[in-house]
């Protein structure tokens, strides 16, 4: 652990030219007593250290001194892919091992491409997660993460929409889409793989038994096929609507790609106070009736009449409620 820290403060001068003792600290999470013992076992060790004193000092290498030691270990080298995601890098336990793949990525470029690097984290950052919420949070996505590596079966407690199951699953690969974890796993008794979302996994227990990942599994290929399935599968009937110009606004912000894109294909001319007719896409009168709720009264819906009638319920009811009290 020590060897460790010695050549990541060595990288961290080397990177970022000078450092004092609390900023090196910081970026190591040790104690700056803990710094200044490094720093002497480097001397010892005749690395070319020194520190300068007062307001604009620190320590830094001596001018065209550079380590070599930037070489990746071998789980570095796995976690590259992670290297840009260092939020999903946590969430995966990873956060250390990529934390230090950076810095070694950082250390070992010469400066002009150093300073590029730096200029570009400073310049484009990936937020995974939606607007409305941090993403998942499960004390089983590390386990299942582990799994996947070492092609190990998991017996899992799992919330399914039918409630409460206990499965058996050998997982192929985790799939983050939206700031949501997703695990693609077959089955012994079902070899067609499924998803199952990991934060609704209640519990889990690696067991000591191997599967077989199928050589031609292509988990990107496969969840791009699931993708394109599952939209086709979402929207199965239609309603006719009459939107407002700020109820067509607000349909843009809470509404995909798809329902936005067959408004705008199937919308005629606006009438004189700018509302239009145009058809949508629902995936179900439940979903339709929740969704078009959101648009208030900028949307009034023409067919089908089931949809209609339970709107109609829904807005009597919400005037009885708020006239009544």
């Amino acid at each position: 652990m020590r060897a460790s820290r010695l050549l990541s403060v060595l990288l961290l001068l080397q990177a970022h030219g000078r450092l004092t003792a609390t900023q090196l600290a910081d970026r190591l999470g040790v104690s700056t007593r803990t710094i200044y013992r490094d720093v002497e076992s480097l001397h010892a060790a005749g690395i070319p250290l020194y520190g300068e004193a007062g307001h604009a000092g620190g320590y830094q290498l001596v001018e065209g001194w550079r380590t070599r030691l930037t070489g990746l270990t071998a789980q570095e080298a796995d976690r590259l892919f992670l290297a840009g995601l260092p939020g999903p890098a946590d969430e995966l336990g990873e956060g250390a091992v990529v934390a230090a793949l950076r810095l070694k990525l950082h250390a070992s470029l010469p400066p002009p491409q150093r300073e590029r690097a730096a200029r570009l984290q400073q310049r484009f950052h990936l937020d995974t997660p939606g607007w409305y919420a941090d993403g998942d949070a499960s004390p089983h996505l590390a386990p299942t993460a582990d799994a996947v590596w070492r092609q190990r079966r998991v017996e899992v407690r799992y919330r399914s929409w039918s409630g409460e199951v206990t499965r058996v699953l050998e997982p192929y690969g985790l799939v983050l889409k939206g700031g949501r974890w997703y695990v693609v796993a077959a089955r012994p008794d079902r070899a067609e793989p499924a998803t199952y979302r990991v934060n609704q996994i209640l519990a889990l227990t690696p067991l000591d038994e191997e599967f077989d990942r199928p050589a031609d599994f292509d988990l990107p290929g496969w969840w791009r096929a699931h993708v394109h399935e599952f939209r086709a599968r979402l929207h199965r009937d239609e309603a006719t609507v009459r939107l407002s110009p700020a109820g067509r606004d607000r349909l843009r912000e809470i509404a995909n790609d798809v329902v936005v894109a067959a408004v705008d294909a199937s919308a005629g001319p606006p009438d004189g106070d700018g509302w239009v007719t145009a058809v949508l896409p629902i995936e179900s009168l439940t979903h339709a009736h929740g969704d078009l709720l959101r648009l208030g009264a900028e949307v009034e819906v023409l067919a089908p009449a089931a949809l209609r009638d339970r709107l109609t319920k829904t807005a009597k009811s919400l005037a009885r409620l708020y006239t009544s009290s």
